[in-house]
């Protein structure tokens, strides 16, 4: 029997994001669960249920379909919020490595070339090395999450990922004492990647990001493989990307290609081009407005003229109960 908790904040399922809208953000140039996910909540299987009936199958190694198909779905979700539609998350969003536009990802990244793929851990850790990307996944036992999604534009959805705890890694490549942060690096591919070859590369490639170690390892982050009960399409990062649902979007770092623990807080992209209006931190908050406009609600897509679906931002993106210890005597103003 599936027995069912709910916590503040639960998504729901009706308040899943459509996965096209997901996939294509603004062109910045151009002007509860984790405790529950590991208290041994009954799961069950994305095979036996058909949740995701009307999203069609990508392929997949045969390596990956396999763990997909054991995919642990957790009882406790967002609840009374939609699951976006998956057309909506998989053609509006930003992956600036394939243009500015919030349909260039989808348009332009089905060349992108994820096999083969290998991810390298170096820096302060134990077990440096490069692994493919199946010996990397390998030992991780893969779960769906359904996260709220905050982009720093004020839109949002709610999407169902399937991934691993950030923490399971960590704890298996041994970080020493130095290691402080967490720094995420993407592929540059100049080749099949034409926002990389573009005037917009103001951007010094490659896109990074970065996590305190203590984020890193808290239980909601997790590093996502699949989505919507698939392998991740290629405009949503695939083949691996960074899911922290307390956080903007834009710390999602998407198709990584290197994890270093290093000493020192990096020096992550956006902060870099305009640290004004990107900080290192950036905590979904109602409270802090961006610089050119406010952060206090949001538009949850799919929206249009006559529906607009705006709503309120919650704190921490309603993961507040999980996550507000973090931040404890931080001045959230000054740690944007």
């Amino acid at each position: 029997m599936l027995i069912k908790s709910s916590r503040l904040s639960d998504c729901h399922e009706s308040e899943v994001t459509p996965e096209s809208l997901y996939l294509s953000r603004r062109h910045f140039l151009g002007g509860a669960m984790a405790a529950a996910a590991l208290s041994g909540l009954p799961r069950l299987s994305l095979a036996d249920g058909g949740r995701y009936a009307d999203v069609a199958e990508a392929a997949a190694p045969s390596w990956l379909a396999e763990k997909l198909s054991a995919t642990r779905w957790d009882a406790v979700t967002v609840k009374d919020e939609a699951i976006t539609p998956f057309k909506d998350a998989t053609t509006y969003n930003n992956f600036y490595e394939f243009g500015p536009d919030k349909g260039d990802p989808a348009a332009n990244a089905g060349a992108l070339k994820t096999e083969p793929w290998s991810v390298v851990i170096d820096g302060e850790v134990g077990k440096p090395g490069k692994y493919g990307l199946e010996d990397f996944i390998k030992p991780y036992q893969l779960e769906e999450r359904i996260y709220r999604l905050r982009c720093v534009e004020a839109w949002s959805m709610v999407i169902p990922w399937i991934g691993f705890p950030i923490s399971d890694l960590i704890k298996r490549v041994e970080p020493t004492s130095k290691a402080k942060y967490v720094r995420f690096e993407t592929l540059v591919d100049r080749k099949d990647m034409p926002g990389v070859q573009s005037n917009f590369a103001l951007i010094d490639w490659p896109y990074v990001e970065g996590l305190r170690m203590d984020e890193a390892m808290h239980p909601l982050a997790i590093l996502a493989v699949g989505m919507y009960g698939r392998v991740l399409a290629n405009q949503n990062g695939a083949p691996l990307r960074l899911v922290v649902p307390w956080k903007y979007g834009f710390k999602g770092a998407k198709s990584i290609v290197r994890i270093s623990f290093v000493e020192e807080q990096p020096k992550t992209t956006w902060q870099s081009l305009a640290a004004d209006e990107y900080g290192f931190y950036a905590n979904v908050n109602p409270t802090v407005d961006h610089p050119r406009w406010s952060q206090a609600r949001e538009r949850r897509l799919p929206s249009g003229l006559f529906s607009p679906n705006v709503r309120p931002t919650l704190m921490f993106n309603g993961y507040a109960d999980e996550v507000a210890s973090l931040y404890a005597g931080m001045d959230l103003r000054k740690d944007y």
